[in-house]
């Protein structure tokens, strides 16, 4: 399962939700979608806005978890 660590990373780095999502030009409720792993998809160019924005790598962002059944 791949695992989306945002809230963390936006605490570590002190950004706002709501300023990062105006930075990338991704709507409030889609950056809350993905903060939250409530998505199925993320576009490589939003992943590289998220990057960019909070100088970090996609691994800072992403984590992959087996599920049990691996």
């Amino acid at each position: 399962m791949i695992v989306v660590n945002l809230d963390r990373v936006l605490v570590d780095r002190k950004v706002k939700s709501k300023d990062l999502a105006k930075k990338i030009g991704l709507s409030e409720n889609n950056l809350s979608r993905i903060k939250t792993n409530n998505i199925r998809a993320m576009r490589f160019s939003t992943l590289n806005g998220l990057c960019r924005e909070l100088g970090c790598k996609p691994g800072d962002i992403l984590d992959y978890i087996p599920d049990e059944d691996d």
